[in-house]
């Protein structure tokens, strides 16, 4: 993102307003990478020009909390409610540090300035193990945003290693503990740990596959892929690279509330596939009737946005 002061926003080349942007900036929670570009609107004076860029600091520096992450299962820090933060951290009350830096993030993770190491994509026993006569889509390796969650939801490493830790002095590059903590506990939920073939398959393609890259921007019809069971999406092109969605809400506009699929290169093509953030959105603790869901799952609405049943 490159910050300007202004009152109005350019964002994927439109000039937008602040609220339709920040929805659009908070919308990936760890998805495909999005530039916003911030840009002065029109002439003020020096003393308005400061209260713009003061409000501006404001509304998007509470949208955070605003969404639902502070104090929630997610926030590791002291203010959390989160198996970390139960067991004794006190050492800081940041929300964002232990999966987020602003500088030296690990660029080998699909999601946004990742701060936390990987673990092995081919260490996971993965859904297609079962054998199952309705399985149709390809599965790659367990990777993109998916491996950014199992770094905390696999129980393989503490929650709280961290590549720059809170503070100046503070980074690693492999990673380090901050407070030496435990691993997740509580299996199947919430530590998955690397038998996932007991949970709805990742890292596969939408559909069985049929979508690509070169397909035209707009409508994805559901007759193009080879499982007809699965409804229509939305595909687009943001900073040249093909996004897939399906949508729940505003026709045709990518919301946090979507089904977002992940694209991935499957041999030399790229295509959508679900991810564990397809379903959930990291940062909306509101229970509906679960926490931490794209839209409610009551009358199992999570599941009928892309199966057709």
């Amino acid at each position: 993102m490159n910050w300007h002061s202004g009152c109005t926003i350019g964002y994927q080349g439109q000039r937008v307003g602040l609220n339709q942007a920040q929805q659009h900036i908070h919308q990936e929670s760890g998805y495909q990478a999005m530039n916003a570009t911030f840009t002065s609107g029109f002439s003020f004076s020096k003393l308005s020009m400061a209260f713009g860029v003061a409000a501006l600091g404001l509304l998007l520096g509470t949208s955070v909390a605003d969404a639902g992450i502070k104090g929630s299962k997610h926030d590791l820090g002291a203010s959390g409610t989160s198996q970390h933060g139960t067991t004794g951290n006190t050492n800081t009350t940041e929300v964002c540090v232990f999966c987020h830096t602003p500088h030296g993030a690990n660029t080998g993770a699909a999601a946004p300035l990742w701060n936390k190491s990987l673990p092995a994509a081919g260490s996971y026993t993965r859904y297609s193990s079962l054998n199952s006569s309705t399985i149709d889509g390809a599965e790659l390796a367990v990777g993109s945003v998916s491996l950014a969650c199992l770094s905390c939801h696999d129980g393989s490493q503490a929650m709280d290693v961290m590549i720059n830790k809170p503070g100046s002095g503070g980074y690693t590059a492999g990673g380090a503990a901050f407070q030496a903590n435990a691993a997740m506990t509580g299996t199947p939920l919430p530590n998955l740990g690397v038998d996932i073939s007991n949970d709805h398959p990742i890292s596969i393609q939408y559909g069985g596959g049929g979508w690509v890259g070169g397909d035209t921007d707009g409508t994805a019809a559901a007759g193009d892929l080879a499982d007809g069971s699965f409804k229509a999406g939305v595909k687009d092109t943001i900073n040249t690279n093909p996004v897939w969605w399906i949508d729940t809400g505003n026709a045709g506009v990518r919301d946090k509330t979507d089904i977002i699929l992940y694209t991935r290169t499957n041999g030399a093509t790229k295509e959508p596939f679900v991810e564990c953030a397809s379903c959930h959105d990291p940062h909306n603790a509101t229970a509906q009737p679960v926490s931490f869901m794209r839209i409610s799952n009551a009358a199992s609405a999570v599941c009928l946005a892309c199966h057709d049943k």
